[in-house]
């Protein structure tokens, strides 16, 4: 199937590493011109952008580097290390919850609102990268939280800019073979660690332990597939909706 995106340009932010290169790679490979932002220059696809998106003068200097775009993905996002590290709700302290906004909701909101009057010119799409968290009390709670408000974020973009042109769609992945699942030293290292399990060991037992339908974690290829067609002229009439790509952990209708 041809997606009709060759020729379009896009910004993919968190994209050296993960879901976001993984995107990157996928849309670069329909004939997309790619904006890969991510805090140090790597030797991915796309056109590297180094900045720091927590900062408004890293928001400009990328909006400055892309221009204007006719697909936005808000891909940047993480767990504080403190917040892994947290038996709970009380153990998360107020700069936990600060780092973790900036991240997961702040720098999408500045980085949307700078790219808007361009994908609003092309009638583009926007598509943030939420969590599963977004919908289930998993912990750490700040991070739950942060991923709900950016869900709701996008609902609200479609709603007020819908009539624009514009289009806004929410991912929301569950367990993905990333490096943050993979490094002894990530989120599932930290898991581990606690439960008192070797790395492999745990991970083994991960989709029975979550509920995963198929039984594996999702591959970040599979959740970059799905991101390229709701970018493509193909899910033209697709908007305000949250796609899960979970495996079938998320139970409910």
């Amino acid at each position: 199937m041809d997606l009709q995106l060759s020729g379009k340009t896009a910004v993919v932010t968190g994209a050296s590493k993960g879901i976001g290169r993984a995107i990157t790679e996928a849309l670069t490979a329909e004939g997309v011109t790619v904006f890969a932002a991510a805090r140090t220059v790597h030797d991915g696809p796309g056109i590297g952008v180094a900045t720091d998106l927590t900062t408004p003068e890293g928001v400009a200097l990328l909006a400055e580097r892309a221009g204007e775009v006719d697909i936005l993905v808000n891909n940047l996002g993480g767990v504080a290390q403190s917040s892994m590290r947290a038996a709970g709700f009380l153990e998360v302290d107020d700069e936990a919850w600060r780092h973790t906004y900036e991240v997961n909701l702040f720098s999408t909101v500045r980085v949307t609102r700078a790219l808007l009057p361009g994908l609003l010119r092309r009638r583009g799409v926007v598509i943030n990268i939420s969590s599963i968290g977004a919908r289930a009390a998993f912990q750490p709670v700040d991070y739950g939280t942060a991923k709900a408000a950016l869900t709701n974020l996008t609902k609200a973009l479609a709603e007020e800019f819908g009539s624009r042109g514009l289009r806004a769609l929410t991912v929301s992945p569950g367990p993905t073979r990333t490096q943050n699942w993979r490094d002894k030293d990530g989120y599932a290292g930290e898991l581990a660690a606690a439960a008192g399990l070797p790395l492999t060991e745990f991970l083994a037992e991960v989709p029975a332990a979550m509920g995963i339908t198929t039984g594996r974690l999702t591959e970040p290829e599979e959740t970059a597939a799905l991101v390229t067609f709701l970018a493509s002229p193909r899910s033209g009439n697709l908007t305000g909706a949250d796609y899960l790509a979970d495996g079938g952990v998320i139970k409910t209708v």
